[in-house]
């Protein structure tokens, strides 16, 4: 196997999510004719750093587009012996706010000593000039880590692991990373972001951890559970359904699960319990209903016997559920802090409503507002342009009337901004509402610490999930009014559950639904269009811009994508005077194909931010000042969310910051970005429908091919379509728009919360007179 020697003059390319870099490497070789000739390697080098000396194995081959390299399998890390090489070291982004010219600063002052002096007196780095207290700080941090960091890949290569997972696993454990990874690797798959269960095992397995030992078979138990919550929205797995899907993971017989499963029952790390027979598949569904297998029974020996199948929670699921239940009958048995109203009074307020606000309620409305006020916890529900806005506005004029301390929310900034614009109301966030601490992941209103309002309004309640809503319930006094406002006919949330719909149909709250469309919605064709296609009703196909909304046939995708770019860069801004970046957004169902987010993206960018004053390539993604971006991940350091966009504002390339402007509902956010932070971002000219759930767009353009069809779904294209404010275009086939509206399956998830509610009985709900 080929070896090398030499240092590294500049990294090429660089995916931070799993190390892989292209570097051009210039050889140690003093007896070459061509001594500038640079050399290409190519592999996952995680810490390396213009400047570095390195010494490295590999296999040479040959890229078509690139010639020859050496693609590499192990390398040793030196630190640079020339002032040139500390130079580049020290400027490449090694330190946050140190860029070339403080590195040349620093170098010219120190010369050959200067790495010595970092490392063993780092406070004389203030005797530089431009180099201030918290530079030097700096600096003696990072130089810390960087040890630190090259330490656990020297750890980790000694046991034959690969060390693309060294720098995420350092960020999360810091000085503690060895330990860590020594004692429980398992650990890493929990807590450390972008390192699965299967990463962790593999780790476990090469420090010699036994194939079938009970710490591996419970953690990919755990895992199993996780994955299901996380991908497919379950509360909990069927037996038969987690033994198999674990055996498969863990490549060991379903039999030899039994005593993992024991022990983590045991410890309460999940919680097992029968399907019920009562149930009805009226109430329930069909994956609830899944007849009596033979199985071992738990803790009985080996007998088989025919028994019901066991659901198998994982622990947060089973607590989520089972509390939620709790607290809800607490809050509906407890008593109420409001004022009585007698019919009179509900008289002058709704005759008040009419002279003052100009808004007469439809008899419907009114008993939404009645239900709300009268019942502890109620339940608003309905489609676009039925009024619910208009009634939360009667109800909140009723409240303050009455001097009823109350709080509006929403589970993302984009939902609250717009129930603040709807209600005229300042609303938050769930978890600003919850006061969520990231540190250690928990809210600091709950049954210790309740909220101080009387009357709580939670509007796009189906993006809320079982753990939030469990958390928004231990934090409310009980005797406080809860109302939760949403289409059910939407999309679920992203995290497991399947909250709203459970609620509904357990039919154990007060709930009224708003079905009639008032004169002005009917004048839209995107809202009679949302209602047509909720109802089953495929619309008819405009080819011309004639309203507001139309279908515009393309059988070829690839067409269909130069048709979207094209609508997006001229057509619409030309007609309709929209601005092509920031008021039409494009959604789709999946990321790939050639009408998928990845592509469209691409595409987008290319056409409508060519000439980009600046520009930064990180991993594998090219950001671009004036990009419209999406930011991946909630960081409640920075106050940002999965799923808030912003604008790109300022590329510093000396300091390594890019800062990113977002809309809340407080004002624009102006939020910093250091470049090793920039995997939290993807371009946002094309984002996912489920991305887009809480969030209004002036245009909407939706692609719509049947290569999408495992994700073409009546309650996708219905919630694509309710995202439009004023105008909504549809290109594509129309056999995959006709699929979609025909599929009317909703993804099944296992959740339990409707049987529990049951148990609570049927709410009456009583109207005065």
């Amino acid at each position: 196997m080929p070896k090398l020697e030499g240092s590294v003059e500049n990294i090429v390319f660089h995916n931070e999510e799993n190390q892989y870099t292209v570097a051009r490497f210039r050889l140690n070789d003093r007896g070459r004719l061509f001594r500038d000739d640079l050399t290409t390697i190519v592999g996952v080098l995680p810490g390396v750093h213009p400047g570095e000396l390195l010494s490295v194995e590999g296999e040479w081959e040959s890229d078509s587009r690139y010639g020859r390299q050496l693609r590499v399998e192990s390398f040793v890390q030196r630190l640079p012996a020339s002032t040139d090489g500390m130079i580049r070291y020290l400027g490449s982004g090694l330190i946050k706010g140190i860029g070339p010219k403080k590195a040349q600063a620093i170098v010219d002052h120190f010369g050959e000593q200067t790495l010595a002096i970092i490392e063993q007196q780092p406070e004389m780095l203030r005797q530089v000039k431009g180099i201030s207290s918290k530079d030097s700080e700096r600096i003696e941090k990072a130089w810390l880590e960087q040890s630190d960091i090259k330490e656990l890949h020297l750890f980790l290569q000694s046991h034959d692991v690969s060390v693309n997972v060294a720098t995420r696993v350092y960020k999360q454990y810091g000085r503690e990373s060895i330990r860590v990874v020594r004692e429980n690797p398992y650990q890493l798959a929990q807590e450390v972001q972008g390192i699965g269960f299967r990463t962790a095992d593999d780790i476990a397995v090469k420090l010699g951890l036994p194939h079938d030992s009970i710490p591996r078979l419970a953690s990919g138990l755990k895992y199993v559970l996780t994955r299901a919550a996380n991908d497919d929205g379950h509360c909990f797995l069927l037996e038969d359904d987690l033994l198999q899907r674990a055996s498969h993971i863990l490549q060991v017989p379903q039999e030899t699960l039994q005593a993992a499963m024991e022990q983590l029952h045991s410890e309460q790390d999940v919680f097992i319990e029968p399907v019920p027979s009562s149930i009805s598949a009226a109430q329930i569904g069909p994956a609830d209903l899944t007849p009596a297998v033979e199985v071992h029974d738990q803790g009985m020996g080996d007998t088989p016997a025919s028994r019901q199948q066991l659901r198998i929670y994982y622990g947060p699921f089973w607590y989520a559920e089972n509390g939620s239940m709790r607290l809800l009958r607490i809050l509906q048995r407890s008593p109420s802090s409001l004022p009585p109203t007698s019919q009179k009074q509900w008289e002058i307020v709704f005759n008040r409503l009419k002279e003052l606000r100009h808004m007469e309620l439809t008899d419907r409305q009114r008993e939404a507002v009645q239900v709300a006020y009268q019942q502890k916890v109620s339940i608003l529900t309905g489609g676009p342009g039925t009024g619910k806005s208009t009634s939360l506005r009667a109800l909140l004029m009723l409240l303050r009337t009455r001097k009823v301390d109350f709080a509006l929310a929403a589970p993302t900034g984009r939902a609250a901004k717009r129930m603040t614009e709807a209600t005229g109301v300042q609303a938050k966030t769930l978890h600003r509402l919850l006061e969520y601490a990231p540190h250690d992941n928990s809210y600091q209103r709950n049954e210790d610490n309740p909220l101080p309002y009387q009357f709580v309004i939670v509007d796009e309640f189906s993006m809320v999930d079982i753990l939030l809503f469990y958390n928004l319930l231990k934090a409310l006094p009980h005797t406080a009014h809860i109302l939760l406002v949403g289409d059910a006919d939407q999309l679920p949330s992203v995290g497991p559950g399947n909250v709203l719909r459970d609620l509904l149909r357990s039919e154990a709250l007060p709930a009224v639904r708003l079905m009639d469309l008032f004169r002005q919605a009917r004048q839209s064709q995107i809202i009679v269009t949302a209602h047509q296609i909720n109802s089953g009703i495929v619309p008819g196909l405009k080819s011309a811009a004639s309203s507001d909304f139309f279908f515009m046939r393309e059988d070829d995708p690839y067409r269909a994508q130069q048709l979207i770019v094209d609508l997006v860069q001229k057509r619409l801004p030309a007609r309709y005077h929209f601005n092509a970046i920031s008021d039409i957004q494009v959604l789709a169902p999946m990321y790939k194909g050639a009408v998928g987010v990845e592509l469209l993206n691409q595409c987008l960018q290319a056409q409508l931010n060519p000439n980009a004053v600046a520009r930064v390539e990180w991993a594998d993604r090219l950001f671009c000042i004036g990009d419209k971006v999406m930011q991946t991940k909630n960081n409640y350091d920075k106050g940002v969310f999965n799923g808030d966009v912003g604008f790109i504002r300022r590329i510093d390339k000396e300091n390594l910051i890019v800062n990113v402007e977002f809309a809340e509902e407080a004002g624009p956010l102006l939020v910093e970005y250091a470049f090793h932070e920039l995997d939290e971002l993807v371009l946002a000219y094309a984002v996912t429908v489920h991305k887009s759930q809480g969030s209004e767009y002036p245009a909407v353009v939706l692609p719509l091919v049947r290569e999408h069809h495992m994700l073409l779904q009546r309650n996708l294209l219905y919630t694509a379509i309710t995202r439009a404010k004023r105008f909504c275009v549809l290109v594509g086939q129309p056999a995959a728009l006709e699929y979609a509206i025909q599929n009317d399956r909703v993804a099944w998830r296992n959740t339990g919360l409707a049987e529990r509610l049951i148990q609570i009985g049927h709410a009456t709900v009583q109207l005065p007179g």
